[in-house]
């Protein structure tokens, strides 16, 4: 009997929302009017948000109609995600605003800049960025965009127009256009006509690697500050062309939860953001509070998310003089899932993220002049604070990563000025043409505080989030924040590439360093043509200059191609790569000789990744982002469920990266084994690790983190787990410069990027360690003082030769959210190099 009436309650609330029963009438508030001349949703898609989910094509459609329709609304195009698809901007004001919007947006701006106090911002619009479904499988987002974009072209009466009167809204419908097509392919094509809210239905489990990421299975939510995807710079262009004052961020949470709006802890809340901003983000949260009481929706707040890492897009207005918004929808997958608060749908979710688009406006409304005022104070008072004094970075080596960073800071406004002279500070040189200068004392003040600084010290010891990401660690470069402003050249408007010198003719030899960032791809190019190379495991020099480990040597003679075809080859590599490759007209150098056998043969490399079910996507998608666009090197994706029926033999290298568990049965280790005894490197990362160890690639020693738990309470204990986890933090490591691994790097330290608590034990034979964590490895970011203690001595990479081939072994990722720049040269060297280890 329980259960049959159970079935009913279910089979109730399922009908509730029937395609038959679905109108506008349930999103749309019902004290409003509607201009009938715009085009309602389903007159564009053919069906009412909720009955199905829309894809990307589908509301760029509608769009695209609204704006040709409303005079409220322009529509721009700010470029292409990677799939090629539109990323729009809506533009949503009052007819007389958009007669007016550039002398709006220009006054607007002149709150962020000196002699803001004579603005009167009672008369001033407030700028509102509005944005959806970042993560493409949170879909209610998205489609609740749909109807706010209808409600603010279509809404008539006196109280939309004061809205549009006061409010410039920057309107994004979808943030991941890539993500969205991907799963409402999937929520549609497994959609059944009698909709089945059973969770383990296909519906609601998404086939590898799911819509959540973009093109290169990348989180976009955590791009805000280093701004490396298409979809990133758009919307990073887009914020400081205007400097909203509020941004919201729509996102989905696990089905059983409800609504959540921040503000989140507070003691997670980064120390630089003003505690003003928290004060009002939680005022803006009483007008979410009120409209989800109206429609009886449950919510928290001041709960499980924080606003620590700028990188998010509810915490990077928060540095900026901005107010971020995130909200978090309990997801129904697909289009109705049962869950601990009863069956929740599709068309549910979507009405509470509407609710939450028009509450954050009028917030913005009712306390536009306090908002207003907030944001100019907030540069004011950045300015009075900045010190005097500049940071400065590069690199005398590597200058094309001091170039990336430094393009990084230009994404966001940020003043640099070219280095006048040679200077030097605390051991560090600096050299114009490969380092930067910048000024504290400018508007940006407290962004270029927050990328630049490291941290050990924190009010919480947990994080949503990474809790360390200084910059000039993760580029390994030169860095020192003591510096004066009389080193200080010209400011630079437009950034342009360091110069590099084209190789001079020679019959003899050619030879090229492996410092630049760049210098893997120059590498991959001369081998796929065919050409032979060499690298020096050895420095040498010739005359006045000095050639590092790793050097690379391509002789002159004995070629597929002649001497004047080389050339001209050599000089392109060198200007597509931006690297110099220098003429060498004698083999008699200071060291070992150019003839020396310390001095091995290279060949091309065909790599595979191993993707699909149980792979960490994240980790795989960086691995194939850095392959096909930094290096333009060729990576084959191979699918797990193909691995028995895989030829191995075409490959030189196969990477694991990280997993979600066991994904290789003990027939596909055998077949891993045979083919590194055959001559293949294996390269694993992270908790590859155990599995490695487990059958026999790699002998570990493990340290034990298991950590007691003393008088913790039971309310206390997923606080104290939490705790002992890294989630992010940069520590200090030891390198053997003259081993291959770390060819390339012109010092014995770098910083590596840590998320695991594996610590490996070091080998008893010195030289097998050529990484090493130090005696005190923490250089910024939060872990526990437990680990801390477990950390130094321990090594982050681990080598095996295994018959004619090699396991590789790294614990940490080198390639971390596509900017760890810093360390994507020890992949890099695993993968060339592996033979010479």
């Amino acid at each position: 009997m329980r259960s049959f009436i159970i079935a009913l309650f279910l089979l109730f609330n399922l009908n509730l929302f029937a395609q038959e029963d679905l109108d506008l009438s349930y999103y749309l508030p019902q004290d409003v009017t509607y201009n009938p001349e715009i085009p309602k949703p389903q007159d564009i898609l053919g069906y009412i948000p909720g009955e199905r989910h829309a894809s990307h094509d589908q509301i760029l459609n509608y769009m695209r109609a609204l704006a040709e329709a409303s005079p409220r609304i322009t529509l721009e195009n700010r470029g292409r995600t990677f799939e090629g698809r539109p990323l729009i901007l809506l533009t949503i004001t009052s007819e007389d605003n958009h007669q007016n919007l550039e002398e709006i947006r220009r006054q607007h701006l002149a709150l962020t800049e000196p002699g803001s106090e004579d603005l009167d911002t009672s008369e001033m619009p407030v700028v509102v960025n509005q944005g959806f479904s970042i993560h493409g499988n949170e879909a209610s987002g998205a489609n609740a965009a749909l109807l706010a974009a209808y409600h603010l072209a279509a809404a008539e009466g006196p109280e939309i127009n004061e809205l549009l009167n006061n409010t410039i809204i920057l309107f994004d419908p979808v943030f991941n256009p890539d993500g969205l097509q991907r799963f409402a392919y999937w929520a549609n094509t497994n959609k059944s006509e009698n909709i089945n809210p059973d969770p383990q239905d296909r519906e609601y489990d998404e086939v590898w690697p799911g819509g959540r990421t973009n093109h290169y299975w990348f989180d976009m939510n955590r791009d805000w500050l280093p701004v490396q995807l298409p979809e990133s710079r758009a919307r990073i262009e887009t914020f400081h062309k205007w400097y909203p004052n509020i941004l919201t961020d729509h996102h989905e949470m696990g089905s059983n939860s409800s609504f959540f709006f921040q503000p989140g802890i507070p003691s997670r809340t980064h120390p630089l953001t003003p505690d003003l901003n928290q004060e009002l983000t939680k005022e803006i949260g009483t007008y979410h509070a009120a409209a989800l009481d109206d429609i009886g929706s449950l919510y928290y707040s001041e709960e499980n998310y924080d606003d620590f890492y700028y990188g998010k897009g509810s915490t990077f207005p928060d540095i900026q003089g901005s107010i971020g918004i995130l909200f978090e929808q309990g997801s129904s997958r697909g289009h109705a899932q049962e869950t601990d608060n009863g069956i929740l749908t599709f068309p549910f979710t979507i009405r509470n993220q509407f609710t939450a688009a028009l509450s954050t406006l009028e917030a913005a409304k009712e306390m536009r002049v306090k908002i207003l005022n907030y944001q100019r104070n907030f540069y004011q008072n950045a300015r009075k604070e900045a010190e005097k004094g500049a940071y400065v970075f590069g690199s005398s080596k590597d200058a094309s990563s001091a170039y990336h960073l430094a393009e990084i800071l230009k994404r966001h406004k940020v003043e640099i000025h070219e280095l006048q002279e040679e200077f030097s500070k605390n051991g560090e040189t600096f050299n114009p043409g490969s380092s930067y200068v910048v000024p504290k004392k400018q508007k940006h003040q407290r962004l270029v505080e927050a990328m630049f600084e490291r941290r050990t010290e924190f009010q919480d010891s947990l994080f949503y989030d990474i809790s360390a990401w200084s910059f000039p660690l993760s580029f390994n470069l030169d860095f020192t924040d003591e510096a004066k402003m009389n080193v200080a050249g010209e400011k630079i408007d437009s950034l342009t590439r360091p110069a590099v010198d084209l190789p001079e003719k020679s019959e003899y030899a050619y030879l090229m360093q492996w410092h630049p960032y760049e210098a893997p791809k120059a590498l991959n190019s001369i081998l796929n043509k065919g050409l032979r190379a060499k690298v020096a495991m050895q420095p040498f020099n010739t005359g006045n200059k000095k050639f590092d480990y790793g050097t690379i040597l391509i002789p002159a003679q004995n070629q597929k191609m002649d001497s004047e075809e080389i050339y001209d080859f050599l000089r392109e590599v060198s200007k597509d790569s931006q690297v110099e490759i220098s003429a060498a007209d004698t083999g008699l150098t200071g060291g070992v000789n150019l003839g020396s056998n310390q001095f091995r043969a290279l060949e091309p490399q065909k790599v595979a990744l191993l993707v699909g079910e149980g792979i960490t996507p994240y980790d795989a998608g960086e691995i194939w982002h850095l392959f096909d666009q930094r290096y333009d090197m060729k990576i084959t994706k191979l699918d797990l469920s193909n691995f028995s029926r895989t030829d191995l033999s075409r490959y030189t290298d196969i990477i694991l990266s990280n997993s979600w568990g066991s994904v290789l049965e003990k027939e596909d280790a055998e077949k891993l084994k045979e083919w590194v005894r055959n001559g293949g490197t294996l390269i694993g990362y992270k908790n590859a690790a155990t599995w490695l160890d487990k059958n026999e690639f790699l002998d570990l020693e493990f340290k034990d983190n298991k950590i007691q738990a003393k008088n913790i309470t039971f309310e206390q204990r997923r606080d104290f787990r939490g705790a002992q986890g890294i989630g992010g933090a940069i520590f200090e490591a030891k390198q053997d410069r003259s081993h291959p691994i770390n060819f390339g790097y012109k010092d014995d330290k770098i910083a590596l990027f840590r998320d695991t608590t594996l610590f490996v034990e070091a080998d008893s034979t010195s030289y097998k360690n050529p990484i090493r964590y130090t005696e005190e490895p923490l250089l910024s970011g939060y872990i526990s003082e437990e680990n801390l203690a477990l950390l130094p001595g321990t090594v982050p990479f681990k080598h095996n030769s295994m018959g004619r081939g090699n396991v590789i072994l790294f614990t940490d990722n080198t390639n971390f959210r596509a900017f760890w720049y810093g360390t994507n040269k020890l992949l890099m060297n695993a993968i060339f190099f592996g033979d010479e280890m």
